[in-house]
């Protein structure tokens, strides 16, 4: 039996990483129950230190229509620890325990505004994007001034480990691009450009460095893009990157 403080000890990750409140913290008792009901709840400790959690992952069993896969609710990594390696490390592991249940799928979600955590599930894992999911969470108290809080949901072949590889050149038809600071106007995805093999559309790579108006149009802009392109059979699959630009890689799949 784990200790159960070890679990508690897993709420101050999140608080490290995204500056949750109590109110958004996944508690340890969750951890705890999902710890022996199937779930999978991974923490990572500094080798000096090995009471002091730097990363958590979490997830859980899927169901839906007769389909079984682990879906991933939780990959938090101290600020500090960016860049270390150790969100793949633990992605890895959890993809090596899901393997050992049977499950041969895992899914997350995640912000298209932060472009890091899109390096990490599309370059560096080697997953895909094929679901855009508008207003996902309700994160705030205001409803009618809340930014949209919109995802994408990744999947993941559990037969594939990470594969990191060097983030490729922007070589497509690009439906959008930055026009200064904010997005420009998206290219309507009418039956000519749904017939290119490979779109792109810009994403700013330092969107916590813009004023919220110009945020907020970037995620109406992509939510128009990347939506709209993936409900017509597109996937994001890549993040290509030109200097100090970026975007996202959308490939035709069937």
């Amino acid at each position: 039996m784990v200790d159960p403080w070890a679990f508690r000890a897993l709420e101050g990750v999140q608080v490290a990483a995204w500056g949750y409140a109590d109110r958004e913290v996944t508690p340890g008792t969750l951890f705890r129950i999902s710890s022996v009901t199937g779930g999978i709840v991974l923490g990572a400790y500094p080798l000096d230190q090995p009471e002091r959690p730097v990363g958590l992952a979490f997830g859980f069993p899927a169901l839906r229509d007769g389909g079984v896969w682990h879906h991933s609710h939780l990959l938090a990594v101290d600020p500090a620890c960016r860049g270390s390696g150790l969100a793949v490390a633990l992605k890895d592991v959890q993809r090596r325990l899901a393997l050992e249940q049977g499950l041969t799928r895992m899914t997350w979600t995640f912000d298209p505004l932060v472009t890091r955590n899109a390096r990490l599930n599309l370059g560096k894992l080697g997953a895909a994007a094929r679901t855009y999911l508008p207003d996902w969470y309700a994160l705030e108290e205001d409803r009618a001034g809340a930014f949209p809080a919109d995802r994408l949901l990744i999947e993941w072949d559990l037969a594939r480990g990470p594969v990191e590889r060097v983030a490729p050149r922007p070589e497509g038809l690009r439906v959008l691009e930055a026009r200064g600071d904010a997005p420009g106007v998206p290219l309507p995805l009418e039956a000519e450009v749904l017939l290119a093999p490979t779109l792109l559309a810009e994403v700013p790579l330092r969107v916590d460095a813009l004023l919220e108006p110009v945020r907020r149009a970037w995620r109406l802009a992509l939510r128009e893009v990347l939506g709209g392109a993936l409900a017509r059979g597109f996937a994001v699959v890549d993040l290509a990157r030109e200097g100090k630009r970026a975007f996202y890689v959308l490939r035709r799949e069937g």
